[in-house]
């Protein structure tokens, strides 16, 4: 996945300025970013402060670890009793 150009302080100030009441294309327009993008921040980040933003972005780093960890587990356990399966 593609890195954000834009720090979690940056993310937190764009969408305060939303909140602030100022237009959202004109956000959008000043920041370069599409409303899409806009619009996908505020539904992830909104009301957060950048210190619990970096925080979320750990605990999903995390999650997908573990993730792939119980995948990698199940499928070893798959693989060993299927050995079982055919010794007996």
């Amino acid at each position: 996945m593609k890195a954000s150009k834009f720090s979690d302080a940056q993310k937190a100030f764009i969408l305060k300025q939303g909140a602030d009441g100022i237009p959202v294309a004109e956000i959008c327009r000043r920041a370069g970013i599409s409303q899409a993008t806009y619009f996908n921040w505020k539904k992830k980040y909104d009301g957060l402060l950048p210190t619990e933003m970096k925080r979320l972005k750990q605990l999903e780093d995390e999650n997908g670890k573990l993730r792939k960890l119980v995948a990698d587990l199940s499928l070893d356990k798959e693989m060993l009793q299927d050995v079982l399966r055919r010794k007996l």
